[in-house]
């Protein structure tokens, strides 16, 4: 029995058969990770999660136009806009937890069968600041729109009960 046949029925991801580049990875997160490049680069076209992000960024596009038609009252643009920020934010994360994987284990995981080992230098810990200083600024500035206009709707029903 091979390793991948092996994978397959315990129900986990064959190892990848060439060499998988962490630091390249982190960039693809960081810079396409909405489209879920770094989910195919790693597991290839058939992964789900991949597939997900791209559903999840055209559903927040398609939201944040309704959104920015209707000056923040479209109950549909605020649902269609969770999954493209989820999608946003969650490909942040994953460059900086690509980027932050001890290259050992990230070898053990993605490079088992190619016989080279990763040395990542300085860019992917560039990458990785990158993505936590925007992420972070995306992150804030969703909840402060989301909570601004919350207590906008709610002071505007108060002063049309009180009339």
């Amino acid at each position: 029995m091979t390793f991948s046949s092996v994978a397959t029925q315990a129900g986990t991801r064959p190892a990848p058969s060439y060499f998988r580049s962490k630091t390249l990875t982190a960039a693809f997160a960081f810079l396409f990770g909405y489209i879920g490049l770094h989910r195919f680069y790693l597991y290839g076209m058939r992964d789900k999660c991949g597939w997900a992000h791209i559903v999840g960024i055209v559903a927040g596009a398609i939201g944040f136009l309704l959104l920015a038609t209707t000056e923040r009252t479209s109950i549909l643009g605020w649902v269609l806009a969770i999954p493209g920020a989820v999608s946003l934010l969650a490909a942040f994360l994953s460059a900086i937890v690509y980027g932050l994987r001890p290259d050992a284990k990230w070898d053990a995981q993605f490079n088992a069968h190619t016989g080279r080992e990763s040395d990542s230098g300085r860019t992917v810990i560039f990458v990785v600041i990158f993505s936590l200083l925007f992420g972070a600024f995306l992150l804030m500035t969703g909840l402060a729109l989301t909570f601004q206009t919350y207590f906008k709707g709610q002071v505007e029903a108060a002063k049309t009960r009180s009339q």
